[in-house]
């Protein structure tokens, strides 16, 4: 009877090396084409997407590979808006919805977890982006998008670049009567600068902030200094808005 538990055993502990092995490689591939992503083809971040799903597929307690798939899907679906690809808003409602699955996946993995929750709310706001903001409140996504920014900026505000305090303050002004509130979106953007002051990004939400807040001189001068940065995408929005002013 001995022989045969320990036999039993051996087979489980054989059965499972394949997979953790073929775990790791589709992690491997995942991260090389996610920096291929980074670097010149924003399209594999879709293919890193891919691999990271199948790493979850072949070990599904991998937190890492959950929340590498939310943020190369999240990735994909914004590089895609800010590019102006073609179709760019099916592509943001179809990988938004994938980078909200696997960051869901993740934070049910590790609820403390900075990276789940942060890339969660991320891909609601590109979902956001393809249906409208009106369309996600009424989907019930306002509560969660929340809760899972400010988890993740409880736990590292300083992540991916002070992702947190960026999105908060982001989130806080894009909601529309009466959930918006530009102070609060004021107070996180405000820190967010004082950390980032050359962001492009953060200048122009911190500039559209201060708009609707009548402070139009420091808008004028945020816009100006970002409609100068290398990110054409913010750059252009930077030029628009101070036209507009």
């Amino acid at each position: 009877m001995r022989r045969v538990l320990k036999l039993t055993l051996c087979l489980c502990v054989f059965s499972l090396l394949p997979l953790a092995l073929l775990a790791e490689d589709f992690m491997a591939e995942g991260n090389a084409l996610y920096d291929k992503g980074k670097s010149s083809n924003y399209e594999s971040y879709k293919q890193s997407g891919d691999m990271f799903v199948k790493a979850l597929e072949a070990a599904p307690n991998n937190y890492e590979a959950a929340w590498k798939a939310a943020r190369s899907y999240r990735e994909f679906a914004n590089q895609s808006k800010e590019k102006n690809a073609p179709n760019w808003k099916a592509t943001c409602k179809e990988y938004g919805k994938l980078g909200m699955k696997y960051g869901e996946k993740a934070i049910a993995l590790n609820p403390n977890g900075v990276e789940g929750n942060f890339w969660y709310g991320c891909s609601v706001g590109n979902y956001s982006d393809s249906v409208s903001i009106l369309t996600a409140l009424k989907e019930g996504l306002k509560n969660k998008t929340q809760s899972s920014f400010e988890k993740s900026y409880q736990i590292d505000k300083m992540y991916t670049d002070g992702g947190p305090m960026k999105a908060l303050g982001r989130f806080w002004f894009v909601l529309p009567w009466p959930m918006q509130d530009k102070k609060l979106s004021l107070k996180y953007l405000r820190e967010f600068q004082k950390s980032f002051p050359n962001d492009a990004e953060g200048q122009v939400f911190l500039a559209e902030t201060l708009m609707k807040t009548g402070d139009k001189d420091e808008a004028k001068s945020l816009l100006q200094k970002a409609s100068t940065s290398s990110n054409k995408y913010f750059a252009d929005w930077a030029k628009r808005l101070l036209t507009e002013m």
